[in-house]
């Protein structure tokens, strides 16, 4: 083939390599704009598993890389001058210099033409002339920008500020400097990549940059290769003690912004995006170089592999682009993490480190516990001290409280709507649902969403409270729980609005009844979706009746013998729609601003809080965004769990959308996990009100690593127990718990251990008393003048 190659760098030098090889009568030309020795950043960073396959590909550059490295495990986290130390992580570096120089020599001895200090052809020349174009070109490509109509970029620009230093401070392993200043939060991200120097990038929200005067040369059009010697100054200044009177060193550094970098398809024809050109992923989660490189190693196998180029560019977004977008949620993860760094300047340090470490969620307690015992265990015990708690236990059973509800521990059921109530009435599959998961170790379980009138149902099977014999149902679930367990039952009070008089899930999810159908109301007549009910919009004298039903559904609520009372705000239902812009329409006092939006929802809270009994708590479940242009955001979810504990809500459960069928979520594991994490550090936690995370979390590694970072005060669980009615408790036996937070009923005692899955002749050790050395040891340290490792 004829292989044009635009952008010399790492990712589009390595592709030349692979590529000759696999075939030296390959015709490959690699353009490339700078010099062969103008490079800007420091050092690279890499993964065992990029090296792994580095050396499988290309021994002579994997043997010349690892010869040049610099390797270390250990993360150390100076917080205020508290020092904490992470190890078992494992990582190379090197410099970048020293990268491109290896990958420079070996192209030039494979024979590939590399043309230096040159723009590449037009690309529709490129594309007529050659059997395949790769744009290599950056973050700012040429190519991608051409054909942009097909590729569909988007670049998200992030709000952070960072300037790429180096210094010639000899860090000994990956190192963060977290320093509360009189602007604001700021942070160092550090690491060594020779004997020489290492990497040095300052970072801060552009407010605290403002505020510091490190926007003073922000309008100054520096030559190009020249750095921002004003911010060499101010940096050195305020991290003087951090780098123990070493230089601050420099190569084009000013100051940027991070662009996420995604592209709907990486190829066109016969023209490919590798590298920055078709993603980028913040730096906080991994290198560009290493990304880069990892896309050239499947490219050349795909083009090596399939008969056609159209179909080894098919081959090739199909198994790459899913593995670099999983990357990216990591790293958008990560990167927020950093943007609301500022919010946790009030966590205790040791929280605060484990809540850095496990920021993308790629890093968890369990994780930790295999990479560093010590460290998990301290952080299992400073999270009990600061409980109160009178044993050292996991995280998810702590006992908690929620307003005057004390509970043996931090797991919810989640509602979870049946749709199975007969005229309104709960049936023996409640009994037997909610029990079982009330047996099974919850420390509460929440009803699905109760209707407080027969228009309030979403569907015919949804059951109420309008009604005394519901009332008594309902009462008859509740005695069970307390009698057979010692969870607390909770009762989630809600009206549908403009989503009701639909067909059950199984018949057709948000599908008007085909007949008998009754009147749906919402702030607006504005539809759920297209071919969904255009509802009325809601009088005052509708409004006055549907707070009396909430009021008189939280009396009988209260009649029935239920712990806690939850005022369901979320998920498009009639409260939900009120507060969210997208369905709310009003130009009375009830729309507009969130002010208004927020009145009828408070007006119905406020209702049920006077009719409950203080010893009784009321909270509110809330959509912390509509996924929608212009919709509520995570900031207005701020706002409406202020309004809310304000009005005497004693936890707020953090859900999100369905607010509209238009809705483009961004699932992921605990994808809605960040919103309760800046609730709760932003208004709940100084409130004293517990937070509650909820969605698509299904491990108790997941829930011990929310918890244990602060992001949540207790988990709910809906899917996972349907699932495994008895999660909890089985939990417990994985994690060899056993105490009050996770108490077996007494017939099921004999099945709290974990059964065995096969037969095994291998007799295991009694006591380890040594670390298996093939596991290699937990500390290594950069020391290149000394010993390196250092085992504990």
């Amino acid at each position: 083939m004829r292989i044009a190659i635009a952008g010399g760098g790492p990712g589009g030098l390595y592709l030349a390599a692979l590529m000759k090889q696999l075939d030296p009568r390959h015709e490959i030309t690699v353009w490339e704009r700078n010099a062969p020795d103008d490079t800007f950043g420091f050092g690279v960073v890499f993964s065992d598993e990029t090296l792994g396959a580095v050396a499988t590909a290309d021994t002579v550059i994997h043997d010349q890389m690892a010869s040049r490295f610099a390797r270390w495990t250990d993360i150390d986290v100076d917080v205020d001058g508290h020092a904490f130390t992470v190890g078992g992580q494992g990582f190379a570096a090197m410099g970048r210099k020293d990268l491109l120089r290896i990958l420079q020599e070996r192209v030039a001895a494979l024979g590939v033409t590399v043309h230096y200090r040159t723009e590449a052809p037009d690309p529709d020349r490129l594309r007529a002339d050659h059997d395949l174009v790769v744009a290599s070109d950056g973050l700012n490509s040429m190519i991608r920008t051409r054909y942009a109509d097909v590729f569909g970029p988007s670049l998200d620009r992030r709000r952070n500020k960072y300037i790429w230093f180096g210094t010639d401070l000899v860090f000994e392993a990956f190192q963060f400097f977290v320093k509360q200043t009189e602007w604001g939060t700021m942070q160092i991200h550090g690491y060594p990549y020779s004997d020489q120097g290492s990497t040095f990038i300052v970072e801060m929200h552009e407010d605290v940059w403002r505020r510091a005067g490190l926007d003073r040369t922000e309008d100054t059009v520096l030559p190009p290769g020249a750095s921002d010697e004003y911010a060499v100054e101010r940096i050195a200044e305020i991290f003087a003690d951090e780098l123990q009177g070493h230089r601050i060193l420099t190569n084009n550094s000013k100051w940027l912004s991070f662009h996420t970098v995604r592209n709907e398809r990486w190829y066109d024809g016969n023209v490919v995006l590798l590298g920055d050109a078709a993603h980028t992923a913040h730096f906080s989660i991994g290198s560009g170089t290493k990304l880069a490189m990892e896309d050239a190693l499947a490219l050349a196998a795909c083009l090596h592999e399939q008969p056609t180029v159209e179909a080894a560019l098919a081959a090739y977004q199909a198994e790459r682009k899913p593995v670099v977008e999983s990357t990216q949620r990591a790293a958008q993860a990560s990167l927020e993490w950093f943007e609301n760094i500022g919010m946790y300047a009030g966590q205790d340090p040791a929280q605060f480190v484990f809540n850095l470490i496990t920021r993308s969620r790629r890093i968890t307690f369990e994780n930790l516990k295999e990479r560093d015992p010590e460290f998990a265990a301290r952080m299992e015990a400073e999270f009990a001290r600061h409980q109160g708690a009178d044993e050292v236990a996991p995280a998810m059973f702590q006992p908690t409280t929620i307003g005057n509800l004390r509970l043996k521990n931090r797991i919810i059921v989640s509602s979870m709507d049946m749709y199975v109530a007969e005229e309104g009435v709960p049936t023996d599959f409640h009994l037997v649902h909610l029990g079982s998961k009330a047996l099974g170790g919850a420390g509460l379980v929440m009803t699905e969403m109760t209707c407080v009138s027969p228009e309030a149902r979403i569907t015919p099977g949804c059951p109420g409270l309008w009604t005394d014999e519901q009332r008594d149902a309902w009462q008859r679930v509740v005695d069970f729980v307390h009698r057979e367990s010692t969870a607390r039952i909770g009762l989630q009070l809600g009206h549908s609005g403009r989503k009701g008089s639909t067909k059950l899930m199984w018949e057709g999810m948000d599908e008007p009844l085909a007949a008998d159908n009754w009147e749906v109301v919402g702030p607006s007549p504005v539809p759920y979706g297209a071919g969904c009910h255009v509802p009325r919009e809601a009088t005052e004298e509708d409004l006055e009746l549907i707070v009396e039903q909430f009021a008189q559904a939280a009396r009988r609520g209260v009649e029935a013998g239920f712990d806690l009372v939850e005022v369901h705000a979320a998920h498009g239902y009639l409260l939900s729609s009120f507060l969210s812009p997208v369905s709310n329409h009003r130009t009375d006092q009830y729309g507009g601003s969130l002010e208004n939006r927020l009145r009828f929802p408070l007006r119905v809270f406020d209702a049920v809080r006077a009719v409950v009994p203080a010893e009784v708590p009321v909270t509110v479940r809330i959509s912390a965004t509509d996924w929608m242009p212009d919709g509520n955001t995570e900031d207005d979810a701020v706002e409406i769990a202020r309004a809310f504990i304000a009005h005497g809500a004693a936890a707020i459960d953090v859900s999100s959308g369905q607010v509209s069928q238009d809705e483009k979520p961004a699932f992921g594991r605990s994808y809605q996990t960040p919103f309760a994490d800046r609730i709760r550090h932003q208004v709940a936690g100084s409130a004293g009100v517990a937070v509650i995370a909820v969605g698509a979390i299904s491990s108790y590694d997941d829930v011990n690593s929310i918890l244990l970072a602060g992001r949540a005060d207790l988990c709910a669980l809906a899917r996972t127990h349907l699932y495994d009615p008895q999660w909890t408790l089985h939990a417990a036996a994985e994690q060899d718990y056993r105490g009050p937070g996770a108490d077996w009923p007494l017939p099921w005692e004999a099945g709290r251990r974990r059964p065995p899955t096969s037969r095994t002749d291998k007799v295991p050790p009694r006591l380890s008393m040594l670390r298996d050395e093939a596991e290699g040891p937990i500390h290594v340290r950069w020391r290149p003048a000394r010993d390196q490792v250092a085992v504990s």
